[in-house]
């Protein structure tokens, strides 16, 4: 029988600039102790260690690990869970690595960078038995947790089409930085920032990805900025997605159009909703303070200590990369894509 946890022993694992909001959320969290620190990088431990563990930090800083293997971290300090914000093309390592040490496993989106690995991951986390998120904010959103049970229960009829926008400066953001670099990133802002959207779509259909019909232009990068995205899901739901990271002007909408409805929502983080039945407005959809999560490292926290569901799961990494494997596929090729169901 698996211990019963009264706090959680945490690592930090990649600490770029992600692992500082990681960081924020859970350094103060009662439940939390942050009980490591790795990178590959011994400057950037130190820079990170600068940034969040100094002026308001009255604990002994964390234990750092400056690795390319990360089993000495897991020998020494025996974490319970590890927050994993590494480059993406490292999370299927790192993520076995840490599940192997019996650890629960938060992963920044995406999960992983192939869809073959996120089958084999999701079969380690079952092996295991141990918590397993993907780090999406709006499945976090009571917003988008009541959006997704209305399509569950079939409020408004059945759902039958999608269409969403995500726009950001990225592009000009992550000049010379790993985000660039398909052998680190394994993709550009289509899994990125707008992975996040993405997730949004697929979280919410709750479908096999069946088929996809890509454009991407990469505005002479080695990697994808815009995106513009024709997805049918097995269950009969269609999507179009674009996804820009060339516009100055940070933005997200997604309208869920069913046979007897419609919801318009912040694909991003799912700060606000519109929802019409039928002809009518509802004013004040029935949206609770206890549907929302203050993060999903707060309910990652939660789930490890058995006091919630994940909102997340590996189902999600495995639909997202089916999605991606489907999208760079078709851009390759020019003609439609269908990815490997298992």
């Amino acid at each position: 029988m698996a211990k019963k946890l009264a706090k959680v022993r945490i690592a930090f694992l990649g600490c770029g600039g992600m692992m500082g909001a990681h960081a924020n959320r859970l350094k103060n969290h009662p439940e939390v102790e942050i009980c490591a620190l790795g990178d590959i990088s011994q400057s950037q431990l130190d820079k990170f260690v600068q940034r969040n563990f100094t002026q308001d930090w009255t604990r002994p800083v964390p234990p750092l690990f400056c690795s390319e293997d990360h089993k000495l971290m897991y020998q020494q300090t025996k974490p319970d869970a590890v927050l994993i914000a590494s480059p993406h093309t490292c999370h299927y390592e790192q993520g076995l690595q840490a599940l192997d040490y019996g650890c629960h496993v938060f992963m920044e989106k995406p999960m992983v960078t192939d869809l073959g690995h996120a089958y084999k991951l999701a079969e380690a986390v079952k092996k295991r038995g141990k918590v397993f998120v993907v780090g999406y904010n709006t499945p976090c959103s009571g917003e988008f947790a009541y959006l997704r049970d209305c399509i569950r229960k079939g409020e408004f009829g059945k759902l039958e089409l999608v269409n969403g926008y995500l726009s950001q400066g990225w592009m000009k953001a992550t000049v010379g930085l790993w985000r660039q670099d398909p052998s680190k990133s394994g993709g550009g802002q289509a899994f990125d920032s707008g992975a996040h959207l993405l997730n949004s779509l697929c979280w919410s259909v709750e479908a096999n990805v069946e088929e996809v019909f890509a454009f991407v232009d990469n505005h002479g990068c080695k990697v994808d900025i815009n995106s513009a995205l024709a997805i049918k899901f097995a269950n009969g739901v269609m999507a179009s997605i674009v996804v820009s990271g060339n516009c100055p002007s940070d933005g997200a909408h997604m309208v869920f159009v069913f046979e007897n409805g419609r919801v318009e929502i912040d694909g991003w983080g799912g700060s606000w909703i519109k929802v019409w039945k039928g002809h009518e407005f509802i004013k004040y959809p029935p949206i609770t303070a206890e549907m929302n999560w203050p993060s999903p490292d707060h309910n990652f926290i939660a789930a490890v200590l058995g006091k919630a569901q994940p909102r997340t799961s590996p189902l999600n990494g495995i639909i997202q990369s089916q999605l991606m494997n489907a999208i760079y596929e078709s851009a390759r090729t020019g003609k439609p894509a269908r990815p490997k169901q298992k």
